[in-house]
């Protein structure tokens, strides 16, 4: 019989194995700078409901693909190179429809729409890269363990996104307009990743 520290050992292998990775693809702290410019001007009732609406979104995708992605995916023909082409492609219309806006009509106001369930939930925190990395991680490690890295992950996300509230309070109003410029610029950059990475795939064409 394997000893307590053995299976204590074992069990700390296997959540960084499954977690970590999923951590990684998810990005937390990489859309938190997006989270901010799209939500640091909202009261904080719309803010936390913004929030909750994007990891419930997160949740529900991620859900779905742990337990019937692969065949999902093979029944409609769709591969990881077309999400990454899809994801892309609403995060540049985002994008540039951010950019467009003048500076007196910030976003996160009434006449923008909301956030929370697109682009943050998806394809921000359940993009391609994390349901990509759900596939793999249920072949591998198991739905029950994939499920829980995936509730875990997403508690840690609500976490860090509650945090956006106080570099809102250091930036203020105009220190916020002034980022989500700089961001939407950023977020088109990633959206044209995304979609050269699908192309690439799709067509198998060397790396560009």
């Amino acid at each position: 019989m394997e000893s307590l520290p053995g299976l204590l050992a074992e069990f700390a292998g296997l959540a960084v194995a499954v977690v970590v990775p999923l951590f990684v693809a998810m990005d937390p702290l990489g859309a938190l700078p997006l989270v901010l410019a799209w939500t640091g001007q909202l009261p904080i009732a719309e803010r936390e409901r913004q929030f909750r609406d994007a990891l419930l979104t997160a949740l529900a995708i991620g859900g779905i693909f742990a337990v019937g992605g692969g065949a999902l995916l093979g029944l409609l023909g769709i591969g990881v190179a077309d999400f990454l082409v899809a994801g892309g492609a609403v995060l540049l219309v985002l994008a540039v429809r951010d950019l467009a806006l003048s500076g007196e009509e910030p976003r996160g106001q009434p006449t923008v729409a909301d956030f929370g369930v697109v682009p943050i939930g998806t394809p921000l925190l359940a993009g391609p890269a994390t349901l990509a990395t759900i596939l793999i991680l249920v072949g591998k490690y198991g739905l029950l363990p994939t499920l829980l890295a995936l509730g875990l992950n997403l508690l840690l996300a609500w976490w860090l996104f509650r945090q956006a509230g106080v570099v809102t309070r250091l930036l203020g109003q105009n220190g916020l307009r002034a980022l989500s410029k700089i961001v939407s610029l950023v977020l088109a950059a990633i959206a044209v990743r995304l979609i050269r990475e699908g192309v690439v795939t799709i067509f198998q064409l060397p790396s560009l």
